[in-house]
């Protein structure tokens, strides 16, 4: 049984920017096998929900009233990874193009919709711990990686 950190709104958690939810079905199934642990990087560093949406601006992360929230998203990774290491996480489930959760793809900071290369700022620190991080549309890689 492995335990896996997942984002909170895939698991139905009313918690995205907006208040609503991306409750992932074939992510929850994993719970019969596995221990899912929900995490909001945003919510864990003190963003309000609903809230404006943030993107990455540089090294920044800025919300789309024009605010800097890089302090607030760095808090919420470093809740994040200090949930998973005291778990034992074996790996993380975060939300594709999130600027916190992204992996791979994220919004480019414009908040016109465009996504660009590159990674959320708790996906950035898990990687950097050596967390293994998918997203909802990696189900399967996840599988493979736990030897499903």
């Amino acid at each position: 049984m492995a335990k896996i950190i997942v984002s909170a709104c895939l698991m139905g958690c009313d918690c995205r920017y907006k208040g609503d939810n991306c409750k992932n079905n074939e992510l929850l199934a994993l719970s019969k096998k596995h221990t899912l642990i929900p995490v909001c990087p945003e919510q864990m560093g003190g963003l309000p929900t609903p809230r404006d949406p943030g993107e990455i601006q540089g090294e920044k992360v800025i919300s789309s009233a024009g605010k800097d929230i890089t302090y607030e998203y760095n808090k919420g990774a470093k809740t994040a990874l200090y949930i998973a290491k005291t778990a034992g996480a074996d790996a993380a489930v975060l939300k594709a193009n999130s600027p916190s959760c992204g992996k791979g793809v994220i919004y480019d900071g414009t908040f016109t919709g465009n996504k660009i290369a590159g990674d959320g700022v708790t996906v950035k620190l898990f990687k950097a711990e050596g967390i293994k991080v998918f997203t909802e549309n990696e189900i399967s890689e996840l599988s493979e990686f736990l030897g499903e």
